[in-house]
Formats: structure tokens, C-alpha cells, sequence
């Protein structure tokens, strides 16, 4: 006998299990309900191809919450409205920028927040619109675009055509045959100096094996140097101090000079106040006697037999 199935059971199971697939689904899709979320507007004026509900919104890289709206602006159709929800506590100032960013070759456009100085102030949230309101930057396919739109202008066009016609005109003013006669003589002196430097080749290759023996050489000083100069380095600070004692015991000695020299002024001032005048009158007494006897010098020098006999007497005058 086949055995009989609850189909009520069956079925109550079923729209349980359905039941809990089905919220789980929800509870993982809407990521919203797992935590508070602050919301802003952001207005661009770039195609925002690529962005929509539930895009990434990133801070300085950083997954902070999802795209919660996309649709023009009611008051100005030129602008492009983007609600986001960030997770509460998101760092958003007055200062905080936000960029369209394309990820890669896949067209996908994520909303990035960049800027925030810590000195600024917060963006104040709201819980009900108007949101407050995060600036936006154009992105670089944005700047990209604005300027191939300049570029590309009939204006942008008309001045490139006219800066390449004057710069045309001035290579030509500037290429003349004389300049031409120049390049071609330059040209040639280059291919001269070539074919000389391969002709010298060898002496070049003499002069880099010199260099190389030259900075060997220096290496072996630079080493040499490096091991002597600490031994001459104590050699000089022991000459130093020994200098150092050398001036010490010379001002001692100075000292004591002065010592004995202010001791010695009172004989000094007598000595010279005595001792020099009775020098003095010796000095001239000597040097009348070294007259004296210059003259018997002389004298006996003339008249040697002066010694023996005496000196002659003088002859008498006339009528004596």
C-alpha cells in the first residue's frame, strides 16, 4: 500500500521555506535595512550613462552606501539629480567633493567622494527632503569632453587653423637658405667629428682605462687616508694639548716674571738713580785715559827709544 501524503503539512512547509527564501532575498538585496543611512543630492551636468539605482558609492575608495535615485532635476533640466544613501557617521564636510568614475572597460560609473579637510565643518543630514546638497566636480571624461568641445568649435578651429598658418609662416622665415646652408655645413662638421672620434677610438679607449687606473689609484688613497687619518687625528689632539700645557706654563712663568720684576723696581730705581750717575763719570775717566794712552802709543810708535831714554829735551829757544 502506498503510504498517504500530507499535502497541508507539504504546503505549509513550502510557504514557510518560500516564505524565509524570500525575505532572506530581500534582507540581502536591500542593504538599507541593515543599518542607518544618511541621505544627499548631488547635481551633476555630465551624462551619468552608466550610473544607476543601487550603483556603488565610494569615499577615498571606500564602499559607504549605494545610489538610491536617479532623475533630472524638476526646477532645471540641464542638471541630473542623484540621491545617495551613506552609512551614517560617513564623514561628509562642506568641503567633500563627488566624481563620476568609470570602472575600467566595463562602462560601469561609480560615485566617488573625495576633498573633506579636517577643519571643515559637517554636512549637515536630513532625515526628510530637501536633502542637503554635496558638490560635484566634472570627471576627467567630462573635462575631456569640454575641452574637445572648445577645440572642436568653429571658433576653436578657426584659431588652430590660424596659429598653424603663423606657425608656417615663421618656420619659413626662419628655414631661409641661409639657415638651410647652415644645417647642411652643421650636418657635415657632425659626421666629420664622427668619422674623427671612430678614427680616435683607441685613444679614447687608453684615456677611459687611465681614468679608470686614476680612480683605482684615489680609491687605494681614499682607504689609505680613511685607516691614517684617525692615528693623525690623536697625534693632533695630543700636539694640542700638549700646546695647551706649553701656553699654561708660560703664563705661569709670565706670572712669576711680573712677580719678580715688581719685587726688584725699588733696587732698580736706586740702582738707576746711583749706580748709573757714578757709571757714568767711570765711563768718562776711562775714556780719557784710553785717549792718554792712544797718545804714548803713538808716541812711543814714533820714538822707540823713548822707553830707555826718556824724552828729549825740547831745544832752547833763540836768546836762552
Amino acid at each position: 500500500m502506498e503510504p498517504k501524503v500530507n499535502f497541508a503539512v507539504v504546503g505549509a512547509f513550502l510557504l514557510v521555506l518560500g516564505a524565509t527564501v524570500l525575505g532572506l532575498i530581500f534582507w540581502l538585496g536591500k542593504s538599507e535595512y541593515r543599518g542607518e543611512y544618511d541621505r544627499y543630492w548631488v547635481y551633476t551636468k555630465e551624462s551619468v550613462a552608466g550610473l544607476s539605482v543601487d550603483s556603488t558609492v565610494k569615499y577615498r575608495g571606500v564602499d559607504v552606501g549605494r545610489v538610491k535615485e536617479v532623475v533630472l532635476d524638476p526646477d532645471n533640466p540641464e542638471e541630473v539629480r542623484v540621491r545617495v544613501a551613506l552609512v551614517r557617521g560617513t564623514p561628509v564636510k562642506t568641503d567633500t567633493e563627488a566624481v563620476l568614475v568609470t570602472q575600467g572597460l566595463t562602462g560601469l560609473v561609480t560615485l566617488n567622494l573625495t576633498g573633506g579637510s579636517r577643519e571643515a565643518p559637517m554636512l549637515t543630514a536630513r532625515a526628510d527632503p530637501p536633502y542637503p546638497v554635496i558638490k560635484s566636480v566634472p570627471s576627467l571624461f567630462g573635462r575631456l569632453d569640454k575641452v574637445l568641445s572648445q577645440v572642436l568649435s568653429e571658433q576653436g578651429l578657426s584659431n588652430l587653423v590660424v596659429n598653424l598658418n603663423g606657425l608656417a609662416r615663421n618656420a619659413s622665415s626662419v628655414l631661409d637658405d641661409e639657415t638651410r646652408m647652415m644645417l647642411k655645413q652643421m650636418v657635415k662638421d657632425l659626421s666629420e667629428v664622427t668619422r674623427a672620434l671612430a678614427a680616435s677610438s683607441g685613444q679614447v679607449d687608453r684615456g677611459v682605462r687611465s681614468a679608470a687606473q686614476t680612480a683605482e689609484q684615489s680609491a687605494w688613497l681614499t682607504e689609505h687616508l680613511g685607516k691614517q687619518l684617525p692615528l693623525l687625528l690623536e697625534r693632533v689632539t695630543k700636539s694640542a694639548a700638549g700646546l695647551e700645557q706649553m701656553s699654561a706654563e708660560l703664563a705661569r712663568t709670565s706670572r712669576s716674571v711680573g712677580e719678580v720684576v715688581g719685587a726688584s723696581k725699588p733696587d732698580l730705581e736706586r740702582f738707576s738713580r746711583q749706580t748709573l750717575a757714578d757709571t757714568g763719570l767711570l765711563i768718562t775717566e776711562l775714556r780719557q785715559l784710553t785717549a792718554t794712552l792712544n797718545r804714548v802709543a803713538q808716541q812711543i810708535e814714533r820714538q822707540p827709544n823713548v822707553l830707555v831714554l826718556g824724552r828729549s829735551a825740547q831745544p832752547k829757544g833763540p836768546g836762552e
